[in-house]
């Protein structure tokens, strides 16, 4: 955090002088405009002849010395603030460490398997951001054999997803139909929301449009009733208020904008949950966990260092370091040991006794005393080779 900090201030330096510049330049070329403008009144004024006067010229050479002038010192002023500018390189570069190597594995991309399913995560995320050309391009390079009804379900989102940011419902309310008994199974409310949009549009437009309103109502809400029962209502109350106009009753809420920001993404996460798929890209997840982890993990690589324990970090595969990336990348439970207080890994998982309380691989063989061991929860005796490995 120190760290932000020093570099925020050359920051601030910096926007500070960009300031100060920009007004100083901003009133020096106005008087200097002004400066000219008068000079040519003067001129245009004056009696036309063939010849400059002596008097003309002088002015004209004054006018010249003074732009020249002005234009040499907003270059010199201009100079000077790359020094400004170039010190905020030198703070990021002493603030913060580029060496990332000792927080990396190389290994994990090498191999033509790994090196296939990376190029296949890459594929997927430009498929799922709608860059389509950058994909096939990609998979074509790689040789990658992705099946084309594999990328059909992304073109198809992203197609649907560009219609309702130029607010077209149509491509979204046709694929709700088509997939209506799958969203009813997961509880969507995709359709009626939908649908809400639609029918809001149509007050929107006065009680010219009332007539068709209350047919569209008819027509696509008497489905979703028992599931929307009182928003349909609330909905109906609308129509009280269309001769005064929707944006001035107390219904005006329905008409945020807000909503159709929510709906770009309810299709998105109903969509992905129906298609098997996680709602944001696994690259994006790695890459923004990658991104909170890296600070803490150099930290500790520089007190590790400091202190001459860089021997305990032996293994790259397991954190030295506890690191809380926020519930937006808990993705499983994770097991914490009673007894040792230490999150369960590959080489000391949970274990469950007979008892069915469970403790991690490493407390079992403290606990245990020969072939007996005692539940630290219960007294209940048993074999510690009766322990079973469990998976969650």
């Amino acid at each position: 955090m120190e760290s932000c900090i020093n570099v925020e201030k050359e920051i601030e330096k910096v926007l500070t002088k960009f300031g100060a510049f920009n007004d100083h330049v901003g009133r020096t070329l106005t008087e200097l405009i002004e400066y000219v403008q008068g000079i040519q009144k003067e001129f245009n004024e004056a009696p036309m002849t063939n010849e400059v006067s002596a008097a003309q010229a002088l002015i004209l050479t004054q006018c010249a010395k003074r732009v020249k002038d002005v234009v040499a010192s907003m270059a010199t002023e201009h100079r000077d603030l790359h020094g400004t500018v170039s010190k905020v390189g030198k703070a990021i570069d002493k603030n913060f460490v580029a060496d990332f190597a000792s927080t990396s594995n190389e290994e994990v991309f090498q191999g033509p398997e790994n090196v296939k399913l990376l190029n296949q995560v890459i594929s997927e995320h430009f498929l799922r951001q709608g860059m389509l050309d950058i994909a096939e391009e990609l998979i074509k390079e790689t040789g990658l054999q992705m099946e084309q009804q594999k990328r059909e379900p992304f073109s198809e989102l992203n197609r649907i997803l560009d219609a309702l940011k130029r607010r077209d419902l149509e491509p979204a309310l046709a694929w709700a139909q088509t997939n209506r008994s799958k969203l009813i199974e997961q509880s969507s409310s995709l359709e009626f929301r939908l649908h809400r949009l639609h029918f809001i549009e149509l007050l929107q437009q006065g009680v010219f449009k009332q007539d068709e309103a209350i047919t569209y109502a008819r027509k696509n809400f008497q489905h979703l009733a028992n599931q929307h029962e009182k928003d349909i209502q609330v909905l109906m109350g609308c129509l009280l208020y269309l001769k005064q106009g929707v944006q001035n009753s107390p219904y005006s809420y329905l008409l945020d904008p807000i909503h159709w920001a929510e709906i770009c993404d309810i299709f998105t996460r109903d969509a992905c949950a129906l298609l098997g798929l996680s709602v944001d890209s696994p690259l994006a997840v790695c890459t923004n966990a990658g991104c909170i982890a890296l600070p803490a993990l150099l930290n500790i690589k520089q007190v590790m260092q400091q202190r001459l324990v860089t021997g305990v970090w032996n293994t790259r595969d397991e954190l030295p370091i506890e690191i809380d990336l926020g519930r937006k990348c808990h993705f499983h439970s994770i097991f914490a040991c009673p007894i040792l207080r230490q999150q369960s890994s590959e080489n000391n998982p949970p274990m469950r006794l007979v008892c069915g309380h469970v403790i991690s691989r490493d407390a079992l063989h403290k606990l245990a005393n020969g072939s007996k061991l005692k539940c630290p929860y219960c007294p209940v005796e048993q074999n510690p080779s009766d322990a079973k490995l469990i998976h969650f």
